[in-house]
């Protein structure tokens, strides 16, 4: 296929050049009517591309033009048989495989550190989750992979699930062995599902970890957003079929038209086919010149006493066959200091943002996008940190008590969909130990929830969070207040 096009660029410019009387949505016709308080700034010409369904744009619900033809050359690009755009993020595409999956009552194995829209999945489907843990990596702090054994034995005490959810590569860049573990949910007659929000770019160079489709994966979602240079919720999911229920994969169309927006965003859309057309002519020289930004940085970090950056050494370790070399994982724990405290520091050291912290690690996402002068920020930021040691005044920002590690899975009274439909009460969080949660509780980023609706909050669960709420650390689901309440399963 020629993929030097831009099918929806182009058909959207075609339409402009009518100079059309308009008479359509959106209400601020074409660049005409956006606010000047805006426009003062930035312009106007991208506006005319904010329009809706018409003749020449397609129908992002039933393709039949340009919408279809650049999902076309999308799925073309990745070597999948369908390929969808998503305008509501990758959590649509991950609900829709939920949908397509496994109806209510049924088993669907899902990896515990899946992100919270797994979980909105579930609520949506009805069927019932069962767990399969991934590995830590205890040397940083963060959770490994999903092993082919841990699958395998998943599948041995739950022969009926019909698919298996996970992640990879996750926030941290860290993959599974996603080939083996295709083998094995099809020898279960199984779907393999992935959450490939963050590996949208993993097909463009030798040097990044296998991707999904290429390892065995029936369906796919990625968050071309993320790395690749698509405007912000603009996502897509791809289908391979492997000859595995395939009854499930017909289905994933409609079930979209369920979780995403009848009024699709063209700006979204056109993003996407803009940044297909780029990974088609310069991917590997994208990837490659990110790769080379955080090799760079990552050697400079390495240099600075006391501070250390995750590489490919922690592969075949803790479950990981591979390591996205695009991520900056970096650490001043051997200097006593939190990820959080590196975090605030280096946004006031020099405006240096990262895009998450931890207990431990600090997350630095490099693109092709990023400069010299963006790397030597950073690394020139945490030497100077490193030097002044700013935090160790403040008893919170020191490492003091032992890193927090994920509690052991809570008990399932109920499924995710049984729970979200249950009546509930309110009650003060202090007095929630020991009950059902009606609801997630994830902190956030990464959004890993530590509480599922339907599972009761353990002992240790409550421990795990308090620190957390004590520490006024962002968790979707629970307030950082004193006062803070909690919805749960009314007895």
């Amino acid at each position: 296929m020629n993929q030097n096009s831009t099918p929806l660029l182009d058909a959207i410019s075609s339409f402009i050049d009518t100079n059309p009387a308009y008479f359509r949505i959106p209400g601020h016709r074409l660049d005409r009517g956006i606010s000047t308080r805006w426009t003062n700034r930035v312009g106007t010409e991208i506006f005319a591309y904010d329009v809706t369904e018409t003749p020449y744009t397609d129908d992002l619900h039933s393709p039949e033009g340009a919408i279809l033809e650049a999902e076309t050359l999308l799925a073309a690009l990745y070597g999948a048989d369908r390929s969808f755009f998503l305008v509501n993020g990758t959590t649509c595409g991950n609900e829709a495989m939920m949908l397509s999956a496994a109806s209510e009552g049924e088993e669907i194995l899902i990896a515990r550190n899946a992100h919270k829209s797994a979980m909105m999945g579930l609520v949506l489907s009805g069927a019932r989750p069962v767990h399969v843990m991934p590995e830590v990596l205890e040397e940083w702090g963060i959770q490994g992979g999903i092993t082919p054994e841990v699958v395998r034995c998943a599948f041995m005490e739950h022969p009926n699930a019909k698919a298996l959810f996970l992640v990879s590569p996750d926030y941290y860049g860290v993959a599974s062995d996603l080939a083996r573990i295709a083998e094995i949910c099809h020898a279960h007659n199984a779907l393999l599902l992935v959450d490939e929000a963050h590996g949208g770019h993993m097909y463009f160079h030798e040097r990044l970890p296998m991707g999904a489709l290429a390892a065995g994966a029936d369906m796919c979602v990625q968050s071309m957003h993320k790395v690749t240079g698509a405007l912000t919720q603009s996502s897509v999911l791809h289908i391979k079929s492997h000859g595995i229920r395939e009854e499930c994969l017909a289905r994933v169309m409609e079930n979209l038209q369920l979780v995403q927006s009848t009024s699709p965003n063209y700006l979204l859309m056109t993003s996407l086919d803009c940044a297909r057309y780029e990974l088609a002519m310069n991917g590997a020289q994208m990837m490659e010149r990110a790769l080379l930004l955080a090799d760079s940085a990552r050697s400079a970090l390495r240099e600075i006493p006391g501070l250390r950056c995750m590489g490919e050494e922690v592969t075949q370790v803790s479950g990981i066959a591979g390591v996205d070399g695009t991520r900056l994982v970096i650490s001043a724990k051997e200097l006593g200091m939190t990820g959080y405290a590196l975090e605030k520091q280096l946004l006031e050291t020099d405006a240096v943002n990262v895009e998450l912290a931890d207990y431990e690690n600090v997350l630095a996402i490099v693109t092709y996008a990023n400069t010299e002068l963006d790397m030597n920020r950073l690394t020139a930021a945490c030497r100077r940190i490193c030097q002044v040691r700013p935090w160790e005044d403040s008893r919170k920002d020191r490492l003091g008590y032992a890193p927090m590690r994920l509690p052991a899975l809570p008990e399932q009274c109920m499924t995710p969909r049984e729970a979200y439909f249950s009546e509930t009460c309110d009650i003060a969080w202090r007095d929630a130990a020991g009950r059902i949660s009606a609801q997630m509780i994830a902190p956030y980023p990464p959004g890993i929830p530590v509480v599922w609706p339907g599972e009761r909050i353990t002992g240790e669960v409550w421990d795990y969070l308090e620190a957390f709420r004590r520490d006024k650390r962002h968790i979707h689901g629970l307030s950082g207040a004193a006062s803070a309440t909690i919805r749960l399963i009314k007895e």
